[in-house]
Parts: C-alpha cells; sequence; structure tokens
C-alpha cells in the first residue's frame, strides 16, 4: 500500500509539474507554451524604424556641438599651458605657486575657448536644422548659409566690417567642407571629363 500510495502521489505531482512551481504555487499559463507552434520563418531581431537611413542635420547637432566644445577646451588648454609655462618662468615661480599658476592658465583658456567654440556650434546647428525644414531637404546649400550666417551673427556686437568678415570665413570654411565632403563626385566629375576629351 504504502508503494502506491508513493507512485500515485508521483504521477500526480509529475502531471501537475507544468502548471505547479517547486514550492506549490500554480504558473503563469502564459509562461507555459511550446515552441513548435511558433513559426521560424519570422527574424531573430528587431531593427528599429528608418535604421539604414543617414541621420538627418538635428541628430547631428548634438556631436557636432560636443565635439565642439571638447575640441575648444582641448586647445585652450594647450594654448594655457604653454602661455603659462612662459609667464611663470619669466617671473622666476617655483614649486607650488608655479603649479597653481599654470592650472589657472589650463582652466580660464580651455573654458574661454571650450565657450567660443560651443556657442558658434550651436549658432550653426540652429541655423542648419532651421533651413533643412524650412527647404525640406539637407544639402550643401544650407552648409553654405548656415555658416555665413553663424559667422555674420558671432561677429554681429563688433560693427559691421567685422560682421561681413565673420561671414566670410564663415562661408570660406564651409566651401573648404563642402569641397572636401564632395571630392568624390569631383573625381567622377574629371574622369568623365577626360573620357570625353
Amino acid at each position: 500500500m504504502e508503494g502506491q500510495n508513493d507512485s500515485g502521489s508521483d504521477d500526480i505531482f509529475n502531471s501537475n509539474l507544468g502548471n505547479v512551481d517547486l514550492i506549490g504555487k500554480r504558473l503563469s499559463p502564459y509562461l507555459n507554451y511550446d515552441l513548435n507552434f511558433i513559426p521560424q520563418s519570422q527574424p531573430d531581431y528587431i531593427f528599429l524604424e528608418g535604421a539604414g537611413k543617414q541621420r538627418g542635420r538635428f541628430e547631428l547637432a548634438f556631436g557636432q556641438i560636443g565635439a565642439s566644445a571638447m575640441t575648444g577646451a582641448a586647445v585652450g588648454g594647450i594654448n594655457g599651458l604653454y602661455n603659462g609655462l612662459k609667464a611663470t618662468t619669466l617671473a622666476g615661480e617655483k614649486g607650488k605657486l608655479r603649479r597653481t599658476q599654470l592650472i589657472n592658465h589650463v582652466m580660464k583658456n580651455g573654458s574661454a575657448t571650450a565657450n567660443t567654440l560651443g556657442t558658434i556650434a550651436v549658432m550653426y546647428s540652429t541655423f542648419g536644422v532651421c533651413l533643412s525644414w524650412i527647404r525640406g531637404t539637407d544639402d550643401d546649400l544650407n552648409t553654405l548659409v548656415a555658416a555665413s550666417a553663424t559667422g555674420v551673427l558671432y561677429k554681429s556686437t563688433a560693427g559691421l566690417r567685422k560682421c561681413a568678415m565673420g561671414g566670410a570665413i564663415g562661408l570660406s570654411l564651409a566651401a573648404v567642407y563642402c569641397l572636401w565632403n564632395s571630392r568624390e563626385n569631383l573625381q567622377n566629375i574629371t574622369q568623365v571629363r577626360k573620357n570625353l576629351m
């Protein structure tokens, strides 16, 4: 009798094992499924919609602003270190005083240059995004106009002559960037001209 009870209780335990965990609580019916009912033709991974497309100007703006600020901090810090070494050597400072003066030069110049380049990047990105939304396209014309407008706006408080000079600098930098960015197209054009001649 005892053997029958033991085997009977084992059968009951095994038959309910799919619905009861080891502690005795009931499992959710959603956790008990057969993998044979899931079709294997569906992809293993879920991709974001539009993942293959090139990122727009708005998404690129954040990286450009951050990179500009970090580049400004690095360049300004190196310039500050150079100026600080020169100034402390001329003053004859040594030890802790020299180290403190060097740190002050690096931090002041680094933060000033980072703020300048970060501000320019914010202006350029704002003009670029607005032009992209207004025109409905993102091309080299947006880049040229945004860079020119950034130079004009950045130097707008220094007078008309400096304002025009800032716009010209922005336009020339953007033109160099656009030429560099489309160098493959220029090579193709020159190759076609050589073939025609």
